[in-house]
């Protein structure tokens, strides 16, 4: 019998209807099972299932509901289902990175980005997909498999949120836990149709620090409000890590609801950050539609450029770090680490700690070096998301046989604009405005605000939400 619950139902509406007791946490995981029997074994989202663990966690929230009163608070997600991204630990079930070379032993412990999700209620609804240790824009890996872009399954869905932004688009979640340490969440938001937000750095914090703060965790959604009231649950001062601000002044889902200030200084980059790479007339079509509907709210469009550092010094800085992302994951077997991260390992070996350090230090100037730029000359910033419409699967393979890095190289139209955003720390929003007339593809447009004005980046893509509706849209496999 099909589920009376429409699967592309927003995490905000799904919550509110469980706390009215229209409808039952187990009969909401149900159907998100029974989508995911259905629709995963054509698209690779889920690479970890515990459909008892989450029933149980349906029934639990269900009782909770049964005993409230009416005066009662419950927890804002109560008995909504999110899965996390296979790079986070959940206490009972393995955490691979996306390495078949990694151990498959059960967490002890969940990580508190997890613990912030199930305080919340959510039910965790399994473990996505994603490339071994998120180095890469594709999930295709022996340990995982290939994960297919539900537009069209000759392409890739992104990554290295890959199995999130299939999950969420295709309707087996109606969000899901995504990480960013170059472009993570807001490339997978891109090619799915999808909104993802990039925080502030330090906003979200988690048990340690990855890669020098140039990662945050955060999630993929379809609406603006479920971004925002998400990011309520993980913002929050964190006394243990090793930088958390303070808690924000606001709710995020209250900016949302609040209209965005007018007059703003809205710049403009199409250009690629790195030389060399050509951005696709669809990727810059969305610039010009988000751009025609900030002009027409009121806002002023500026030419101030982006003061942004010589391409060798920009990637010189972000990889010397990068390079490290794999560091402190436990291996049961090196030799099956993928050849492109074997070398990226060797790379960040062969820089011995005088040379990071400079790195970091580096890098730091240039962020800096960005960021008075960007606060001097507009409050908010419209790039593409990608240089590119989703490549087709395999698309990062030409050359490797030769030089395994060739990975990383063949991937950087997808990376090339978002991965800045991860140096400066600034939050960063993928929106879906645009659809690509020729192959129907969804095609993001970023903004991007000045640190800690996720409120204001929030509001605006409310507008843009309204302005450009795209939450009724359904990709073909779904």
């Amino acid at each position: 019998m099909p589920s009376p619950i429409d699967p592309f139902t927003s995490a905000v509406e799904l919550a509110a209807a469980v706390r009215r007791k229209e409808i039952s946490p187990v009969e909401v995981a149900d159907c998100y099972l029974g989508r995911i029997d259905e629709l995963d074994p054509r698209l690779n989202a889920f690479c970890h299932r515990a459909d008892d663990d989450v029933r149980k966690a349906a029934s639990a929230a269900a009782d909770v509901v049964a005993r409230a009163g009416s005066d009662d608070v419950l927890p804002p997600f109560l008995g909504v289902p999110l899965p996390v991204k296979d790079l986070l630990d959940v206490a009972g079930w393995p955490t691979t990175h996306g390495s078949a070379g990694a151990r498959k032993t059960p967490a002890e412990t969940s990580e508190p980005v997890v613990r912030r999700f199930v305080d919340a209620g959510f039910v965790l609804l399994g473990k996505t997909t994603t490339s071994e240790f998120g180095s890469l824009p594709f999930t295709e890996s022996e340990a995982l498999g290939i994960s297919r872009n539900p537009w069209d399954p000759e392409r890739t869905p992104g990554g290295s949120s890959s199995g999130a932004g299939v999950a969420v688009a295709a309707g087996m979640a109606p969000v899901a836990h995504a990480e960013d340490g170059g472009g993570s969440i807001r490339i997978p938001a891109s090619c799915n149709g999808l909104v993802g937000l990039k925080p502030t750095r330090g906003l979200v914090s988690n048990a340690t620090v990855v890669v020098e703060g140039l990662a945050t965790s955060g999630v993929v959604s379809r609406t603006v409000a479920d971004t925002a009231a998400v990011l309520d649950v993980l913002a929050v001062h964190d006394p243990g890590a090793w930088w958390s601000p303070p808690a924000p002044r606001g709710s995020f889902a209250a900016a949302v609801r609040t209209e965005a200030p007018t007059g703003l200084r809205i710049g403009v980059l199409t250009d690629s950050p790195i030389d060399g790479i050509s951005v696709d007339p669809a990727c810059k079509a969305a610039v010009d539609v988000a751009l025609r509907a900030l002009d027409a709210a009121g806002h002023h469009i500026v030419d101030t450029p982006l003061p942004l550092p010589p391409t060798d010094e920009l990637v010189s800085a972000f990889t010397t770090i990068w390079n490290i992302g794999g560091a402190g994951i436990e291996l049961a077997d090196p030799d099956r680490v993928e050849p492109h991260n074997r070398a990226l390992r060797e790379a960040a070996r062969a820089v011995d700690s005088w040379a990071y350090a400079e790195g970091v230090l580096k890098t730091q100037e240039l962020s800096r070096r960005i960021v008075e730029g960007f606060l001097a000359g507009f409050d908010l910033l419209v790039t593409p998301t990608m240089a590119c419409l989703p490549p087709l699967v395999g698309a990062w393979r030409e050359g490797v046989d030769d030089h395994p890095l060739m990975a990383l190289l063949n991937s950087y139209p997808m990376g090339v604009f978002t991965s800045v955003f991860n140096v400066t720390g600034q939050p960063a929003i993928s929106l879906p405005v645009h659809q690509d007339d020729a192959t129907g593809l969804p095609v993001g447009v970023q903004i991007v605000a000045a640190p800690w004005r996720e409120d204001l980046l929030l509001q605006v893509s409310r507008a843009l939400e309204l302005a450009h509706p795209w939450t009724d849209r359904r990709p073909p496999v779904g």
